[in-house]
């Protein structure tokens, strides 16, 4: 079998880009023959295209990515599979979508967004994302690596360290996060919150609200933001250096940091909603927050991007759930018990590192993407 995959690449630290680095490696440690290019780069996959002659060509991204992902395949006559994750509704590709043999989703949830927009649904398989369990792994709290990142940000070896990490923190839940602390903060243990999101003039504008709700909360001493670029290979260190990870998502198609912090032995604070379902045991390996509100638009504004011109007025023909809220009452007792149990914390931290090694190994997300290929296309 050779496998050409398009992605964010060479990869940068965001998601998606993870998310085909990490099906690279596990293909090649499988012994496929294996070569990646960037999504949008037309000139270097039509020279994959000549040379290579893939069986395959996976392509990470989301519906709005079609053209890159499928229509430029096909129109070498390349078969295209792509890996999608959703963003709460899907406005249009269906009909080149439902054509395809294969398409592959995140989650159980990506994949009933994209039925009820539209898709047929027997072509789609469920994949999950991998993980990189050998860096992403327990470590002990005096490592040096991992003491090093907490005086870094200012937080004290004997403090709870709350985390929560995303292109921007409020979509992570953070402002329930910080509502919750707010409720438990005069009982709870000496604590710190710390949202590590990605610098980008959007983030910088939603940071000085979610510094502003700090303040207004009374908090503001125990909120710390951190911007910094950083790579993949501080990550590991950064979710070992936590006590909980904290990420109740308004929007979650999988939740890669949050399986990335159950295998680094860290209980999870997430939602009973979307991609969680899938990844998260609730008691187990995570609490997960009651669904509080259901965020639902009759209409929305697309472009180019969704192959439409610019500011195409999109009515849904029923108001479409778009957006979710996490129970802050819920996020709350659910951090007190876990702030105030440190054996409850290390118990739910073993339970989520052993999923996480069991069922999102990278390699073992690699060898699923055979079968499924073999299975459905007859391609070995």
């Amino acid at each position: 079998m050779k496998v050409l995959i398009m992605y964010d690449y060479p990869p940068s630290p965001a998601g998606l880009a993870t998310q085909g680095h990490l099906m690279h490696r596990g293909l090649d440690e499988l012994g496929v023959d294996v070569h990646s290019v960037h999504f949008e780069s037309a000139q270097e996959k039509e020279w994959y295209y000549r040379w290579f002659e893939p069986d395959v060509v996976l392509g990470v991204g989301y519906w709005g990515h079609t053209p890159f992902l499928v229509l430029h395949p096909q129109r070498y006559g390349v078969q295209a599979v792509p890996w999608l994750v959703a963003d709460g509704y899907m406005a249009n590709y269906q009909e080149v979508l439902n054509s395809l043999p294969l398409i592959l989703a995140t989650s159980q949830w990506v994949k009933d967004i994209y039925v009820r927009d539209g898709l047929k649904g027997d072509n789609i398989e469920v994949l999950p994302v991998g993980c990189d369990t050998d860096s992403f792994k327990p470590r002990d709290k005096n490592d040096p690596k991992v003491v090093a990142v907490r005086e870094s940000l200012g937080v004290a070896l004997d403090q709870i360290m709350i985390l929560t990490i995303g292109g921007d923190a409020t979509s992570k839940g953070a402002q329930e996060v910080m509502q919750a602390m707010a409720i438990n903060d005069i009982k709870a243990p000496d604590w710190k919150y710390v949202c590590k999101v990605w610098p980008q003039p959007r983030t910088e504008a939603q940071n000085l609200v979610d510094l502003q709700l700090a303040t207004q909360l009374g908090i503001d001493k125990n909120v710390v933001y951190t911007t910094n670029v950083i790579s993949r290979n501080f990550m590991p260190y950064l979710v070992a250096a936590c006590d909980i990870y904290a990420a109740p998502s308004r929007l979650e198609g999988f939740g890669m940091i949050q399986v990335e912090a159950n295998s680094c032995g860290k209980p999870v604070i997430g939602i009973n909603a979307m991609g969680m379902l899938d990844t998260m045991v609730h008691g187990e390996t995570a609490y997960l927050a009651e669904v509080a509100q259901e965020i639902r638009l009759r209409e929305t504004i697309v472009g180019d991007e969704s192959g439409y011109e610019p500011r195409h007025r999109y009515v849904f023909k029923e108001p479409r759930i778009v957006d979710y809220r996490a129970s802050v009452h819920d996020i709350a007792n659910y951090l007190m018990e876990l702030m105030s149990n440190a054996e409850l914390r290390e118990k739910m931290g073993q339970a989520g590192r052993k999923r996480a090694v069991e069922k999102f190994d990278y390699r073992i997300v690699a060898k699923r993407f055979i079968e499924i290929i073999s299975e459905r296309l007859g391609i070995d």
